[in-house]
């Protein structure tokens, strides 16, 4: 499969929102179009606006993934040995100044590097900005996502309960950028 990597634009919304919906229903988790998900349905306020990559994996026209590099302020533990800590009502990752957010892969699209291509995408444009560490919460369920991150060079340094609906349970991730 040939696919194509490259900035979202708002026309792309439908589809993406297709293809994280897409793993929603796999997992059989509920889509919240008016909250959680509201991002999904207006790019340039949520993403755009801030300057915040939003990358989409592009097959014959149809959107296969998704994955966004977002910003933060540099957050600094309390200790050489604190790898989380709350901040800003959220448990975080420390020494993190960026993050991956909506990386999600198409179910029929799995295993032929889709995440891989987008995840050093978002490396690469991190280190072209000058971060320092990317902080990634995935779900606890995402098993083929960990294999990937692990695989890239990030250790697991903690978990939570994610902010959506649900607080489902997260593992933490800190990666070098």
């Amino acid at each position: 499969m040939s696919y194509l990597i490259r900035l979202a634009t708002r026309s792309d919304e439908s589809g993406i929102q297709m293809a994280i919906k897409a793993v929603y229903d796999e997992y059989e988790f509920p889509w919240y179009p008016e909250d959680y998900h509201a991002d999904l349905y207006n790019l340039d306020t949520h993403y755009t606006a801030n300057d915040f990559p939003f990358y989409v994996a592009e097959h014959e026209g149809t959107i296969v993934g998704t994955g966004v590099l977002a910003h933060h302020p540099l957050i600094r533990s309390n200790s050489p040995d604190q790898k989380t800590i709350l901040f800003e009502d959220m448990i975080r990752v420390c020494a993190t100044d960026c993050s991956t957010e909506r990386l999600y892969v198409h179910p029929e699209a799995r295993r032929m590097g889709i995440g891989r291509a987008i995840m050093n995408q978002i490396l690469t444009t991190a280190k072209l900005r000058s971060y320092i560490g990317m902080e990634v919460w995935t779900d606890t369920r995402f098993e083929e996502a960990h294999k990937l991150y692990l695989k890239m060079g990030a250790t697991m340094v903690g978990e939570r309960l994610c902010h959506d609906p649900e607080q489902s349970p997260e593992w933490g991730l800190f990666l070098p950028v």
